[in-house]
């Protein structure tokens, strides 16, 4: 039954005072401070609903110093001519907690409106989102003392003003916008994302059911393709998925049509923590049997009789796109065998610091690199009929305070880097996003208007649905935000209360919510569920228990991992980066060697030991956190070069006590080589290491192994160092110790490490892995570090005051020297590049001509929706060709990468905008091939909201690293 506008006004404003409604039972309504509450404004019934309530509060309990509560305010543009003249909201906020005259209490507004002049009064301090009043300088406390709804100069978030996807422009650039002056925060204005009050009436919010991205298919250029077909690694072919999703959308909306309220609000409400038996689940509804959820991006995580596959990091390491897809591929294959309907991953966050303590989820310091591996892991995963999730969106580059930080990046930075990976993924037909905990431009990234509906579902034409992060959600109206689905469902984990459930369905019944913005979001779901084929009548049930993987009951031990292994041997081997070698490498038959440092051995505990993989203890394969697998087993360096000297009858001895040098000095005296293992950990923050909360506290490797090193090397000139690391660390201590004559840089390479390393290190495999950032001579050298600061309560500020340069693109810039740069490895072969020369590539369709032109005459790409993934952008425009040679003794792999030099100067020194593996045997040429976009030569607008060509001569740079060009020319633009 739907209530009139007075009716449901006084409704609302019970639900307030109540409080978010639990997930299941709504008539357990207590108030949480922990939690935040919404406070629908609605309609003409103010004037009688609320000064009852105001007075009726006048005399609230003893005051309390802070309250952790963020509240929600929509506010009807209809019918506010008869509200009083003015509103206290001191006697409301008291409604659910007392209040004292100097309370900082955090408010999140998530909506506003332009065409109210009913005057709203703040006689308590309210300080911004999240977090009490600030108590360093770090901090942001964002207060406001008084506030006219008409002109907003309260501290409001402006994170749900939702309007047309089609409109992309930022805020400060649209005219449905306003930025206060008076009494305001500090916001990004002109630049950011988000600019500070948003004046947007309800009545504008417009859904559409799903974006148009593009154009006609063109053969074997824009080819129809489905997720169980995409096109093949290495082909022009660019997959067009329209048809597909127009099929699976027709389906989800024919079925959404005859869905309840409630059961449209059961499909986009998680069940809640632990109530299902995967990391994330939604219930069934009707015929619909409701989705699994399941981590993590290397493999199914709480279960057994599945796959460690190696690390996005090491991966990325490859530059390879056959195994990128393949291990894709596979895990897609083992999530689908055990039942899960969505895979969350890949991760693709950008390692802007250094110590990110997830950086090793994702594939690496560069936005090149970084989407060409997300687009083939999410086409390897979907092919296999498993939905992939793309993730954390956006800008979760540090885990201190990662729910109470907000990332402060200006607009060009964020499309140029941060947004770069996640537009591929989309090109790829992902079918979810995974919004992150963080804020960006002072809004929680899961109810920010502007990078949810603007940028991803605008611009790059999302189709999918975006889920949040868990627990990353902090209000009802993050649906008009441009959240779809609310994971685990409950507000904190096991709460047993929600923003959604019973409150969705309240905002909706009110019309707070529009009807079709709920279709929209149950649509998204469905159709993402369509489109990766799930409905087949045969698909797999869940077949574990996450949270409890001994349970006979709901664990069926399915066994999904074949003959996997094999790429996860692979991967390891071909993303082990050969930094320095003195001609000792490859062991050939040895007569003796020495195994020394703790990372070379097994785990005391076993492979599986800490929870979460929450500590180091033998061979590091993976981080910690909720990226991570279970190991079926895993391979020790130690066991593996046992292996290997039985065939090749070579002594072996082995010290693994890291602190007791003088014990490894004797174990490695007289020996043809010692074998240093060490490495460096880090993972998520909720598990703490030797210290780490997530983020490594500095860059040195772990557990006194800089000292082992040196110590090994005073007694043998022949002291070869592999590191199995997450990310770069500073080798400065020992890197030119004469007697320290190779060093392999290992990454985390999954359940076959062991194997993998002594692969490389016996030449059965030529190492051609590359560094997927800048290994600095100091921590200082790189651009950006984590920041700190700020109390329990307080939300930092994270400037991203690097722009555009991050990682080599900083060194480039300020002429610092690294000691192994970006895209850096050796071979145990050598190469020549020759012969370089570049074309435009000819086109027979004119479908785009006009776009195309305009392009070229420096006009912006238009600001439409799906804009910044259209065919026009991205189709392979100029071709570059050279040849590579094989000009020593053995076979290898080359991983020649292109670089370009814009024109424009704003614009960082060089740019990876290609790469490709070739193998070739001793004296053998090959020529390469490699084409660039438009996109890739293009710079973001920040006026135009479009992507533009810079004016000048484009000149590229083709060779071995980022510092290590062999041919250079220009392209004919």
């Amino acid at each position: 039954m739907l209530l009139s506008p007075p009716l449901r006004a006084v409704a609302a404003l019970l639900a307030v005072a109540a409080g978010p409604l639990p997930l299941v039972h709504a008539a357990q309504s207590a108030v949480s401070l922990s939690s935040s509450f919404s406070v629908p404004v609605l309609s003409s019934a103010l004037s009688s609903a609320i000064p009852p309530v105001s007075s009726a509060l006048s005399s609230a309990p003893a005051p309390v110093s802070s309250v952790a509560v963020s509240s929600s305010v929509p506010v009807l543009s209809s019918v506010l001519s008869s509200a009083p003249a003015s509103v206290s909201f001191s006697s409301i906020a008291s409604t659910a907690v007392p209040v004292s005259s100097s309370a900082s209490i955090p408010i999140s507004f998530s909506s506003t409106v332009s065409s109210v002049s009913t005057p709203i009064s703040f006689s308590t301090p309210f300080s911004f989102s999240s977090g009490v009043s600030a108590s360093s300088a770090a901090s942001k406390t964002l207060s406001a003392s008084s506030a006219s709804i008409a002109s907003i100069s309260a501290p409001i978030s402006a994170s749900n003003a939702s309007v047309s996807a089609s409109t992309t422009a930022p805020p400060s650039a649209s005219g449905s916008a306003s930025a206060s002056t008076t009494g305001s925060p500090s916001f990004n204005s002109g630049t950011g994302l988000e600019t500070g009050p948003l004046t947007i009436p309800l009545s504008e919010y417009t859904f559409s059911s799903f974006p148009v991205a593009s154009s006609t298919p063109i053969p074997k250029v824009f080819v129809p393709s489905t997720p169980a077909n995409p096109p093949p690694v290495g082909s022009d072919e660019i997959p067009d998925f329209a048809q597909a999703w127009a099929d699976a959308y027709e389906k989800a909306e024919a079925f959404t049509l005859g869905l309840s309220i409630p059961e449209k609000v059961t499909v986009v409400t998680g069940v809640g923590w632990e109530n299902g038996r995967c990391v994330g689940n939604v219930a069934a509804v009707g015929e619909w049997p409701g989705l699994c959820l399941e981590d993590s991006p290397l493999g199914v995580r709480d279960t057994d009789f599945n796959t460690a596959f190696p690390a996005g990091i090491t991966a990325a390491s490859t530059f390879n796109r056959s195994l990128i897809r393949t291990r894709g591929i596979f895990m897609g294959q083992e999530f689908k065998g055990k039942g899960v309907n969505l895979a969350l991953g890949p991760m693709m966050n950008m390692g802007r610091v250094a110590q990110g303590g997830r950086n090793w989820e994702g594939f690496g310091a560069d936005p090149f690199l970084s989407g060409a591996a997300a687009y083939e892991t999410v086409l390897g995963l979907q092919s296999a009929g498993i939905q992939a999730t793309a993730k954390h969106f956006i800008n979760n580059e540090q885990e201190y305070k990662r729910t109470q930080e907000s990332s402060d990046v200006d607009d060009r930075t964020e499309h140029e880097i941060y947004v770069a990976p996640f537009l591929q993924a989309v090109r790829a037909g992902v079918a979810s996003v995974m919004c992150s905990y963080n804020l960006v431009n002072d809004t929680y990234a899961c109810e920010n208007n502007r990078t949810l509906n603007q940028i991803l579902k605008g611009e790059l034409g999302f189709r999918g649905f975006v889920m949040s992060d868990w627990g990353a959600q902090h209000s009802t109206l993050s649906a008009v935000a441009g959240l779809d689905m609310s994971m685990p469902g409950d507000i904190t984990l096991g709460s047993g209360t929600s923003w959604w459930g019973p409150n969705l369905t309240s905002f909706v019944d009110n019309a707070t919510i529009p009807d079709s913005r709920l279709d929209d979001m149950v649509t998204r779901i469905l159709a993402s569920w369509y489109f990766l084929g799930q409905d087949e009548p045969n698909y797999p049930p869940v077949s574990f228990n996450a949270f409890n993987n001994n349970d006979p009951a709901t664990n069926q031990h399915v066994d999904v991992q074949q003959d996997h292994f094999t790429v996860v041997r692979e991967i390891g081997a071909a993303g082990t980066a050969l930094l320095k070698n003195n001609g000792v490498l490859p062991l050939n038959k040895p007569k003796n060697i020495a195994i020394i440092g703790s990372d070379a051995a097994d785990a005391s505990m076993g492979p599986n030991g800490f929870a979460d993989r929450g500590g180091d203890d033998g061979i590091l394969a993976m981080g910690w956190g909720s990226g991570t697998a279970n190991f079926p087993y895993l391979i020790s360096p130690v066991n593996a070069l046992q292996d290997r000297a039985r065939q090749d009858g070579t002594d072996v001895n082995w010290w693994f006590l890291n602190f007791n040098t003088a014990g490894a000095q004797s174990a490695a005296f007289g020996f043809e080589a010692a074998i240093v293992f060490v490495n460096a950990d880090s993972g998520e923050q909720y598990i703490t290491v030797d210290g780490n909360a997530g983020d490594r506290n500095n860059l040195t490797l772990w557990y006194n192994a800089d000292n082992l090193i040196n110590a090994v090397a005073e007694v043998n000139n022949n002291t070869i160092v592999v590191v199995h690391s997450v990310g770069p660390s500073i080798l400065e201590a020992w890197i030119e110790n004469p007697n320290v004559t190779a060093v392999l840089w290992a990454g985390i390479a999954g359940q076959e490490a062991g194997n993998s390393i002594v692969d490389v290190l016996y030449g059965d495999f030529n190492p051609s892995g590359r560094l997927p950032y800048t290994i600095a001579k100091s921590p200082s050298d790189y651009p950006a570090q984590p920041t700190g600061g700020g109390g329990p309560n307080d939300i930092i500020s994270v400037p991203y005051t690097e722009g555009l340069f991050i990682d080599y693109r900083h060194f480039d810039a300020q002429n610092i020297t690294p000691r192994f740069e970006f895209g850096f490895g050796l071979s145990y072969t050598t190469f020549a590049y020759s012969n370089l020369r570049s074309s435009k590539i000819t086109q027979t369709d004119r479908d785009s001509t006009q776009l195309e032109q305009a392009w070229a005459a420096g006009t912006p790409s238009p600001n439409v929706e799906g804009g910044s993934t259209a065919l026009w952008l991205h189709r392979p425009a100029f071709e570059v060709l050279f040849d590579v040679k094989n000009t020593g003794d053995v076979a290898g792999g080359e991983i020649p990468q292109l670089y370009l030099h814009s024109p424009d100067t704003t614009e960082p020194p060089s740019l990876l905008r290609g790469f490709a593996d070739v193998l070739l045997s001793p004296g053998e040429t090959q020529t390469v091939r490699i084409t660039l976009s438009r996109y890739d030569l293009s710079v973001w607008d920040i006026d135009a909201q479009g992507w533009r060509k810079p004016s000048g001569t484009f000149q590229i740079s083709v060779g071995a690293s980022s510092r290590d060009f062999r041919l250079s020319g220009t392209l004919p633009v």
